[in-house]
C-alpha cells in the first residue's frame, strides 16, 4: 500500500489542489507517495497551528503527541497518527531531525502571534517550516548530501518568502505579520500590529526589500540546479519556476494597498510544464 493511500480522503483532496501537486505528478510512483506524505505531515500539524479556535496550550500538547509519535516510530513501536511515514522514511532514509523541525517552526506560531520578527528569527522559522521539509525531500528526489542540503536551504526560504509576500492580508486576519522588523522600519513603519502595517502604504517598500531577499535565494537555487547534480530534479525546477513567476507577479502589481491575492493561472501553469519537461 503506498504512503497516500493511507491518508484521510478529505486531506488527499486538500492536496491535489496545491500547487504542489502538478510537480508531484509528475514523479515515479515510489518518489510521488513519498512526497504525498511528506505534504500531508506538513498540512496536519500546519492545521494545529492555524486552528485559532482552540486555546494554545492545547495546540502545544498536540505538537508534542507528533513528536512522540514521531519518536515511538524511529524506535520501532506503534507510532500512532504518524504510522503512514513509515514506508517513506524506509524508503528514502528521511531524518527524523528535520520532521522535528517542521514541528519546532509550527510551534513558533503556536507559542505566540509572529508579528514583525527580526530577520534572524524570520530566517529560523523559513528553516524550520520550509528549508526543512526541503531536506527531507532532496532525499526523495535522490540527491547528493552537499547540493541537496544547498538546494533545501535556498529554495525552501525562497518559496517561504514568496508565501509571505503573497498571503500578506490573509496573515493579517488571523493577526500575523511575518515581514520582518528592520524591513519595517526602513520603510517608516514603526508598528508590528498587523493590520496598521499592512495598510500603510509604505508596506510596498518594506515587501519590495523582502522580495530582492527571495530573488537571491531564487538565483542560487538555480546555480545549484544548473550545475546538474545528481538526483530527479524536474519537480524542484517546477516549483522554482512557479513561485519565481508568482513572485515576478508581486513586484510588477506591487503590494500598496488595496492589494489582490496573485495566482498562477492554468494555461500559464501548463506552460512551465510543458517547457520543463521539454527542456528540462
Amino acid at each position: 500500500m503506498s504512503a497516500a493511500a493511507t491518508i484521510d480522503p478529505a486531506l488527499q483532496a486538500q492536496v491535489s489542489g496545491s500547487s504542489f501537486y502538478a510537480a508531484m505528478r509528475l514523479m515515479p510512483p515510489a518518489e510521488r507517495a513519498a512526497m504525498f506524505a511528506i505534504y500531508a505531515f506538513c498540512r496536519l500539524v500546519d492545521d494545529i497551528a492555524d486552528d485559532g479556535t482552540r486555546p494554545r496550550p492545547v495546540r502545544a500538547i498536540e505538537l508534542d503527541e507528533w513528536r512522540a509519535d514521531l519518536a515511538a516510530l524511529y524506535a520501532g513501536r506503534p507510532a500512532g497518527r504518524a504510522a503512514f511515514l513509515a514506508g517513506p522514511i524506509s524508503d528514502f532514509d528521511l531524518r527524523q531531525e528535520d520532521f522535528l523541525a517542521v514541528i519546532d517552526g509550527m510551534a513558533m506560531d503556536v507559542a505566540a502571534d509572529i508579528r514583525a520578527p527580526d530577520l534572524a528569527t524570520l530566517d529560523l522559522y523559513c528553516d524550520r517550516v520550509a528549508s526543512a521539509v526541503g531536506r527531507l525531500s532532496t532525499r526523495i528526489f535522490g540527491m547528493e548530501t552537499a547540493p541537496g542540503l544547498d538546494l533545501a536551504h535556498h529554495l525552501g526560504r525562497a518559496l517561504q518568502l514568496t508565501n509571505i509576500l503573497r498571503d500578506l492580508d490573509e496573515d493579517a486576519g488571523i493577526e500575523r505579520l511575518y515581514l520582518p522588523r528592520e524591513l519595517l522600519a526602513a520603510a517608516g513603519i514603526d508598528t508590528a500590529e498587523p493590520a496598521a502595517a499592512i495598510a500603510d502604504p509604505r508596506v510596498d517598500a518594506a515587501c519590495r526589500a523582502l522580495a530582492e531577499r527571495a530573488q537571491a535565494h531564487f538565483a542560487e537555487a538555480d546555480c545549484v540546479l544548473r550545475a546538474r547534480p545528481k538526483g530527479r530534479l524536474l519537480a524542484p525546477r517546477i516549483m522554482g519556476d512557479v513561485y519565481c513567476s508568482l513572485l515576478q507577479d508581486m513586484l510588477a502589481a506591487g503590494w500598496v494597498p488595496p492589494r489582490r491575492r496573485v495566482r498562477i493561472g492554468k494555461p500559464r501553469l501548463l506552460w512551465i510544464l510543458a517547457r520543463r519537461g521539454l527542456f528540462g
